[in-house]
């Protein structure tokens, strides 16, 4: 028998790969919500009014020191619970929005839940990585800035923030990885992703080191080729390099 046995048959591997095809969609999703996001709070903390300010250093705080799991937990059954009947029973059943030859599948709520947690959990982290990458900025060049005529949202937006983006790259591709390896967590709340197949081809073959082996290999995978990518990035930047 081979060293990996049951498992090369064509059953165990469509698991594992549809487990990973859901954790490779669900981190795209988070990381390009995240980021967004992540950069929505940056300026609102560095250019919002003093109750926008608050408000998001009060968000990021919460969110950061608090565990996901517990975060997780509270959008997949405290959500569910401060919700009207009527919308958690729609949430949890099944719907598709025909588009021609194909139908557009509204995702279970587990996956909702699971994307909600993500999502905030990387924005907050993005956005302190933004604002770290902002005490780059010079005083100097704001000075100068504002002495040319402009603004102080246009010396954010145009010369601040693509610096501070520039500066804080690698970080955010850290957070990227991070969300990558955070999505194993929703098996908890009963996502399909790659942990929780995983879980599924160890349980009805007993074969524990054969099934989280592949699992990790598709793991490593993705995530050196997310690391990759962002090196790739950066070496593109030799001034914002430089500056880290």
């Amino acid at each position: 028998m081979s060293l990996f046995g049951d498992l090369l048959a064509p059953r165990y591997l469509i698991w594992l790969l549809q487990g990973f095809g859901v954790t490779l969609a669900l981190s795209a999703a988070v990381c390009l919500a995240g980021t967004i996001l992540g950069l929505a709070l940056c300026c609102l903390r560095e250019t919002g009014s003093r109750v926008g300010r608050t408000a998001t250093i009060a968000f990021v705080s919460l969110i950061r020191n608090t565990p996901l799991l517990v975060q997780l937990f509270f959008w997949y059954f405290g959500a569910a619970a401060l919700m009207p009947a009527g919308l958690t029973a729609w949430l949890n059943s099944p719907h598709s929005l025909p588009l021609g030859p194909a139908d557009l599948r509204w995702p279970a709520y587990e996956t909702l839940a699971g994307f909600v947690g993500l999502t905030l959990y990387a924005a907050a982290h993005i956005a302190e990585e933004c604002r770290a990458g902002l005490d780059g900025f010079r005083a100097a060049q704001r000075e100068a800035a504002l002495a040319l005529g402009l603004t102080g949202l246009q010396v954010f937006r145009h010369i601040a923030l693509p610096q501070a983006l520039r500066i804080a790259w690698l970080p955010m591709v850290g957070q990227y990885l991070n969300t990558i390896k955070n999505t194993s967590l929703t098996m908890t709340i009963g996502l399909a992703e790659l942990s929780y197949a995983s879980r599924e081809v160890e349980t009805e073959t007993f074969l524990a080191f054969q099934a989280f082996g592949i699992a990790t290999l598709l793991y490593v995978g993705a995530v050196a080729a997310v690391e990759a990518t962002g090196h790739a990035v950066a070496r593109q930047n030799p001034a914002g390099a430089a500056r880290r």
